[in-house]
């Protein structure tokens, strides 16, 4: 029986974005292979095959293909999350090939200096050959690894990338006598392509550090002391103690000990979190102050902070139809434009009287130099993961690309209401003693009638009794208990009968009750035979509904609906309250999803549904959705694992958020879309007119591709709380 095999593995080196794409092409042509995606964003690749039994043919075909087209890329194992510490052989290895590049780089320059004052200095200029000769060793000083790069690509078929380009374009102005041209083009591309360099890994660190909550260890807590061991090493029921200062391994409950937890990595939200004895607490989030002790409730691979590591790094797998596009576009483009480069030097000194080959090459290296297409194929998928990390800082987690640009064309919002729009905790919201009766001895029957359950609304009972008594219940005034399906309890508290259930419960024992016509659970209490009064419980409104309700319209959201399967009174009650266009109430999960899909065919031709969701029953219309959004605070697992994109916070303010942060991080995509295929059309143009030279065509390259990746950047800053969509 074949079995199914996942792995990931880290590429270190890789920094050529098209290598990236011809890489997972060559991969997932292995016999094997199911699904392949090699992420230049972060440097990774996952592979996937339905027969393990093939894992080691397949590897050995990966790596024979990544040394084939990148040699220097090192294949790393990844279990979770990349391991970032280096031996030192290797640091050592990557310094010094470092140090080789800038020196020669340095000399070059410093060549190429000599050169040029010799030539404006009349009285010192070289002989021809000499002059040559120094221009081709600054020229070889910086270019020589391009030209070897390009020799050895052209050896494997693979011609059209940035250094044949380069090396074709600057051979060619050496061949024509622009010596200085051609040492200077190659200059200008090494010290932009260093910059540009520096700006990826900079984006990579940005992106790297907003996931870098995995706990390197955790304290086991043992019968001879703590004992520090691997996450991973933890069972479900093992304790754990946790310092000040250390990150929380596992999820858990807190069993000894106060504190402070910093959540942003986690949530986004600044203020720390006070927990106590009881609380639960997330993997990833930082201990500030006190020694915990904690029981461990999952172990962790089922943890929270191995789930967002999980989708964050995942996400690149799942790429836009804007990141698909550009893919396929660079694949026809460069060719397409060296292909006219070369009717351009041959076509007119053969049809137009008066020109020459010397100038028509001359306008073809421009044409060559410039069509490159890296600007797009580097900062498109950087934009779309600074999105993802951006989203990630505020507490929203988006399982890729593809879910990030459908946030940007919502025209449909469904929401849930238990848990996403009320808190899904019960509690008492008023009391209503009969005549003669106080609040409290209200409370004091209705509470002790309610000992035995374990409902959410009997617990309700007890907790606003606690409250507002400050008294433990007397379990000794409890004597006979009697459950009556469907309609309630019937206790003996001390010398009295106390009934506690809906209407039907009183009007069976024929007591005449006030009915009441407040929304919630009513709860009605009668002693030794006379109506005492009632008690509402409900489930409030979370503080932001309203409020993201009014900003999804503020962002242009055309429809906002509630499915729910709370009663119609309830429901209602609450469209009205927050302002929504459309209520179902009563509905099992499978009538959810029959709604969802009527609100499907409702919505524009090109608009997106949302759904917004967090329980269990939640889970199928999730997935039925177009993007289907779960609250990940509160939210189930299955509703989690079914979702697209997790609102770690469980506001729903956070959804207006998280498509602001979508039109953000596409607004940027088109940015540099726009700006470089603009100015390489321009001066694609105006070397064609013979307008430009090599200067401005090696800014249409290396300046654009630069100038693309910092823009791109941009959407990683997304600040906390409100964002800007522009």
């Amino acid at each position: 029986m074949e079995t199914a095999l996942k792995r990931e593995y880290i590429l270190d080196n890789l920094c050529c974005p098209k290598c990236a794409a011809k890489i997972e092409k060559h991969i997932a042509a292995i016999k094997g292979v199911s699904n392949v995606v090699v992420d230049f964003s972060i440097q990774k690749l996952t592979i996937e095959t339905r027969d393990a039994g093939q894992w080691d043919d397949i590897m050995t075909h990966t790596g024979g293909i990544i040394k084939y087209f990148e040699p220097s890329i090192e294949l790393r194992d990844m279990v979770l999350f990349p391991n970032r510490e280096v031996t030192k052989g290797k640091a050592d290895s990557i310094s010094v090939n470092a140090w080789l590049r800038r020196i020669s780089l340095v000399l070059g320059m410093a060549v190429f200096a000599a050169g040029m004052v010799f030539d404006y200095v009349p009285s010192i200029a070289l002989p021809p050959l000499m002059r040559l000769a120094l221009f081709l060793a600054s020229y070889l000083l910086v270019g020589g690894e391009a030209l070897i790069k390009a020799a050895k690509n052209i050896s494997k078929g693979e011609i059209f990338d940035e250094n044949f380009l380069m090396g074709i374009a600057t051979i060619g102005a050496f061949a024509i006598g622009e010596y200085p041209e051609g040492a200077a083009v190659m200059i200008f591309y090494r010290v932009g392509e260093a910059f540009q360099d520096y700006a990826v890994g900079r984006s990579r660190k940005s992106i790297s550090a907003l996931m870098d909550i995995r706990p390197d260890y955790a304290n086991l807590k043992t019968i001879t002391g703590l004992q520090r061991v691997s996450p991973e090493a933890v069972r479900i029921g093992d304790l754990i103690v946790v310092k000040p200062g250390e990150k929380i391994p596992l999820d858990g409950l807190v069993l000894e000990g106060f504190s402070a937890l910093d959540t942003s990595a986690l949530t986004g939200e600044s203020l720390p979190r006070d927990v106590e004895p009881g609380s639960a607490v997330l993997s990833g989030s930082i201990n500030k102050s006190g020694l915990l002790t904690i029981e461990v409730t999952k172990v962790f691979g089922e943890s929270t902070v191995s789930k967002i590591l999980d989708m964050v790094q995942n996400a690149g797998s799942k790429k836009s139809v804007t990141e698909n596009f550009i893919t396929k576009f660079a694949r026809y483009y460069t060719p397409a434009v060296v292909f006219s480069a070369v009717a351009l030097a041959l076509v007119p000194p053969i049809l137009v009287p008066g020109a020459t080959f010397a100038e028509w090459i001359n306008r073809a290296l421009v044409f060559l130099v410039v069509s490159c297409p890296c600007a797009l194929v580097i900062s498109i998928p950087l934009s779309f993961f600074g999105g993802i990390g951006g989203a990630s800082r505020n507490g929203i987690l988006i399982k890729g690309s593809n879910y990030l640009e459908a946030l940007t064309k919502v025209d449909t919002v469904v929401l849930d209401k238990t848990g996403t729009l009320t808190k899904g905790v019960f509690s008492v919201s008023r009391i209503v003693p009969a005549q003669g009766l106080t609040e409290e001895k209200l409370l004091y029957y209705a509470a002790h009638a309610e000992s035995a359950s374990n409902h959410p609304i009997a617990l309700s009972i007890r907790n606003a009794y606690g409250a507002a008594c400050q008294k433990e219940l007397d379990a000794t005034a409890i004597g006979s208990y009697e459950e009556i399906a469907g309609k309630g309890v019937s206790v003996r508290v001390r010398e009295d009968t106390v009934l506690a259930g809906n209407a039907k419960l009183l009007e069976a024992a024929k007591i005449a009750l006030t009915a009441s016509e407040e929304l919630g659970t009513v709860v009605y209490v009668a002693v030794n035979g006379e109506y005492a009064g009632y008690i509402v419980i409900s489930d409030e409104l979370k503080a932001d509904s309203k409020a993201a309700v009014d900003d999804l319209r503020a962002i242009g959201v055309k429809r906002i609906a509630m499915l729910t399967g709370d009663s119609k009174a309830v429901g209602e009650d609450i469209a009205k309250q927050i302002g929504l266009d459309t209520v179902y109430v009563e509905l099992l999960p499978h009538q959810k999803v029959e709604y969802l899909e009527t609100l499907e065919q409702s919505k524009s031709g090109s608009g997106k549904l949302v759904f917004v969701g967090d329980g269990i029953n939640d889970a199928p219309v999730l997935a039925r959705a177009d993007v289907g959004i779960a609250m990940g605070g509160l939210g189930s697992d299955a509703a989690i694992e079914a979702a697209d994109v997790v609102l770690m916070t469980d506001e729903p303010s956070k959804i207006a958020d998280a498509m602001r942060i979508a039109r953000k991080t596409r607004n940027i995509v088109w940015q540099n879309i726009i700006f470089a295929l603009s100015v390489k059309g321009v001066i694609l143009i105006m070397g064609a007119l013979g307008m430009a030279t090599m200067w401005e065509a090696v800014f249409g390259d290396v300046g654009v591709a630069l100038i693309a990746v910092l823009n791109a950047m941009r959407v990683m800053k997304t600040s906390k709380g409100r964002v800007n969509a522009k």
